[in-house]
């Protein structure tokens, strides 16, 4: 079976982007964390996103030459919209369009190949909403945007219980947090 694992990234006081900091990853990328993220590339897995997602990502992969974009464009996507159709212009992306309360079971019993959020605040709610997060993985950024930060990544999420399964350092400045999702509260 699939496991379904949010990743989100977060200032320390749980905002998900804006503030005085707007640049990628608040300014705090470094070679840490690019080699976090090829690390992660490198493993097989399903990429789940959103439409707005999927809208952003498509262009700027078509714009940029990150080296991470090409992997990213191997990898199998699945899209959750009711607006997309296909065909779409980044390569291996198939659009779900059922509801995530029964397409994400069905799609976690095809084998086991995990599954990876990408962005997509929205369709990370209704996962958790319908109880189909495995594993949620925090990277949390050391700035505060208490005043002037946008998105705040726990909002509405509904009450459950996590059990801290790892932490990483990354650069000596950027903490992973990696919990197993529990039972709701």
């Amino acid at each position: 079976m699939r496991e379904l694992t949010v990743d989100m990234f977060s200032t320390l006081d749980g905002f998900g982007g804006g503030g005085p900091q707007s640049a990628p990853y608040w300014g705090y990328g470094g070679p840490g964390l690019d080699a976090w993220i090829e690390r992660q590339l490198a493993v097989e897995h399903v990429m789940v996103m959103g439409a707005t997602t999927y809208r952003t990502m498509a262009e700027v992969v078509q714009q940029d030459d990150d080296p991470s974009f090409a992997r990213m464009a191997e990898l199998p996507k699945l899209v959750f919209s009711k607006t997309l159709t296909p065909p779409l212009s980044w390569p291996n992306t198939t659009v779900v369009s059922e509801p995530i309360e029964t397409a994400v079971p069905a799609l976690k019993a095809l084998d086991d190949l995990p599954m990876r959020t990408i962005g997509s605040a929205t369709l990370i709610r209704s996962l958790f909403e319908h109880d189909l997060v495995d594993r949620v993985r925090v990277m949390v950024f050391p700035t505060l945007h208490g005043r002037t930060g946008e998105g705040p990544v726990f909002a509405g999420l509904p009450d459950v219980t996590l059990d801290l399964v790892g932490t990483e350092t990354i650069d000596d400045r950027l903490v992973l947090l990696d919990y197993r999702v529990g039972e709701r509260l």
